[in-house]
């Protein structure tokens, strides 16, 4: 590095060519049209020049010679070189329109196919409303820049190259005078564009962070928590700070750019006025006639605006290359869950469970964007880098029920989330019919287990999308098939319009209970060969959870069921019990060798006895 470098500026250039070289590897697949786009360009700069030209003749020829008809021919030309240039600007406009919105389409489908796929833990750490925000103002601000800048680019670059030529074949000294004032251009550009793309980039974050606030308060758990807990007023304060900022940015950009366009309009017409002077003087001697002296000034506007434009638009190619920035930032996050090369489909798969020396530990900032964490960075995650299954060795037949048992943390849930493959093994293997998950599809390996947790999640539709979500070509019998089976159908029939009722955010138009069956019966149609229920009945009342347990009775016949629970006539019915503490499996066998046994299983059970003394539904079968 040279001395006197600023690393910043050349760290600054060479991000803003990685990023240029990445745009166009998307643009690839618009070769053609691009193509047709600059052979449009190039036509219309062309016939751009032939006005000036014509109006040389009429001032020159046609006037002083009193020449009527040649006087018409000249203005039906200019008349026709204007319909041409509108027409041609028109299919230009039409070419940068369709390269720039498939570039942003492409852009928009990759971002969102990457982030579904990235593991849970990426969406625990990132802020939900700053991934909206990629997904929206970011690629949105890149649509603009590009659609609106990519033809004005390579149509004013072709507009100076051509009308600079013509000049230099006019009058050559008037050319090099209105190029003095070249260099007044360049350098406010570059100083200016750098400001702006700090501005813009400050400008997104504090975007980001805005949308955030208002994901979280405006959800339905958010805007009950603030009630409950939250002041109004102080709510209303804190976004006010951050829409501050945003008001604030907004306002500095505007007065860079149009300070920028302003200085760059003051030297147009100055320069303008130069070459009217200097040129005015060379009538007078007789050097130039004052045609050509008419058409060079026109060809000086034209020089001054793509100059303008051009040196304007750098100022925007740099503030969209923060917008691309933000968007390769995220799909250039690795993901760690991937299908390896090779791996195949799991078939007709019959629910045989294996765990060979299982350990694991959570990963820890792999999978994440620092700046989609918010304004403060979160510490890696809790056990991370430690860990927190230590040679778990477990084999479940297809068709056994396997309780997992022990205290909170224990790691139960944990086991659970290697089954489905929401996190990778650190060492040993997880097998279903005898087949490690790495080796599976994630898609057949996925569509051969079915979870229901404490808190299922329904999207805000209708009961009828909800349920077809886990199997889009169900027939209307067979959703109601499972809804029976889940003890749900006469709930849903109940509602003001039935299977078409909009559940809400969260499904919050239903109870707790009729949640859990709704999820329930939606994992019954899906029909899994393997059941995962992760504490299902725990935050239920008791009627809800006799109601839910009715439906699980159903849900678990004739399929490997995972059961992590809290109720005794599920712990004491399973085929195996396995009791899980500090991540190793300390005891396992049946419940009556287990009570016998004395050890921790036996603790807990006492534990859970006491409850069932004060709520008899817990021993209910």
């Amino acid at each position: 590095m040279a001395m006197g470098s600023d690393p910043s500026k050349i760290e600054g250039v060479h991000l803003g060519r990685d990023v240029l070289r990445r745009v166009l590897q998307f643009a690839r697949p618009y070769r053609a049209m691009l193509v047709g786009f600059l052979v449009t360009i190039i036509v219309t700069a062309v016939v751009e020049l032939a006005p000036p030209l014509l109006f040389r003749q009429i001032i020159d020829v046609a006037i002083p010679e009193a020449n009527r008809t040649e006087l018409n021919r000249l203005a039906l030309l200019v008349v026709a070189a204007a319909v041409a240039t509108a027409v041609l600007s028109f299919f230009e406009r039409w070419w940068s329109s369709r390269i720039g919105e498939g570039l942003i389409f492409d852009m928009r489908v990759r971002l969102y196919d990457h982030v579904q796929r990235m593991p849970v833990g990426f969406f625990t750490r990132s802020q939900t409303g700053a991934l909206v925000s990629r997904l929206n103002n970011d690629v949105i601000g890149a649509q603009r820049a590009l659609t609106g800048t990519l033809g004005a680019v390579v149509s004013n670059a072709i507009v100076l190259v051509t009308t600079l030529t013509a000049m230099v074949v006019l009058e050559w000294r008037l050319t090099l005078l209105a190029l003095v004032l070249l260099p007044v251009f360049i350098v406010p550009a570059k100083r200016v564009g750098r400001r702006l793309q700090d501005i813009t980039r400050e400008g997104m974050d504090v975007n980001a962070g805005m949308n955030s606030t208002m994901t979280e308060r405006f959800g339905v758990a958010g805007a009950l928590l603030v009630k409950l807990f939250g002041n109004y007023d102080r709510e209303t304060e804190e976004f006010a700070g951050r829409a501050a900022r945003v008001r604030d940015i907004g306002v500095r950009s505007a007065m860079y750019s149009r300070t920028f366009f302003i200085a760059l309009g003051l030297v147009a017409a100055v320069g303008t006025a130069a070459v009217y002077w200097v040129g005015g003087l060379m009538v007078i001697s007789g050097t130039i006639t004052v045609g050509t002296l008419v058409a060079l000034a026109a060809y000086t506007v034209r020089i001054y605006q793509p100059l303008t434009a051009l040196t304007n638009a750098r100022v925007d190619v740099m503030t969209a290359l923060v917008s691309f920035d933000r968007v390769f930032e995220v799909l250039d996050t690795p993901n760690p869950i991937v299908d390896r090369p090779g791996a195949v489909d799991l078939v007709a798969p019959r629910g045989a469970i294996e765990l060979d020396s299982v350990e694991f530990s959570y990963p820890t900032h792999d999978a994440t964007v620092a700046s989609l964490e918010g304004d403060v960075a979160l510490p890696p995650p809790a056990g991370a880098g430690t860990l927190v299954l230590r040679g778990i060795d477990a084999r479940i037949e297809p068709g056994q029920t396997v309780a997992l048992v022990g205290p909170s943390g224990a790691g139960k849930s944990t086991i659970a989330s290697l089954l489905p493959r929401l996190y990778d093994v650190t060492s040993g293997a997880v097998r279903i019919d005898g087949h490690d998950v790495r080796d599976l599809t994630q898609s057949s390996l996925r569509a051969a287990i079915g979870v229901v947790g404490q808190d299922p999640h329904l999207f805000h539709d209708t009961v009828r999308s909800n349920l077809r979500y886990a199997r889009p070509d169900a027939t209307d019998e067979e959703l109601e098939a499972a809804c029976r089976a889940a003890r749900i159908h006469h709930v849903i029939a109940a509602l003001p319009d039935g299977y078409d009722t909009v559940v809400g955010e969260r499904g919050y138009r239903l109870s707790g209970g009729e949640k859990q069956r709704v999820a329930i019966a939606r994992m019954l149609l899906k029909d899994p060969a393997i059941v995962v229920l992760d504490e299902a009945t725990s935050h239920l009342d008791t009627e809800s959870e006799a109601a839910v347990q009715l439906a699980l009775s159903e849900a678990l016949a004739g399929r490997t069921a995972v059961v992590i629970a809290h109720r005794l006539s599920t712990i004491t019915a399973a085929d195996q019990i396995l009791v899980v503490e500090d991540g190793v499996i300390c005891e396992r066998g049946r419940h009556a060798e287990l009570l016998a046994a004395g050890g921790l299983y036996a603790e807990l059970y006492a534990v859970l006895t006491r409850r069932a003394d004060d709520d008899p539904i817990l021993t209910q079968p």
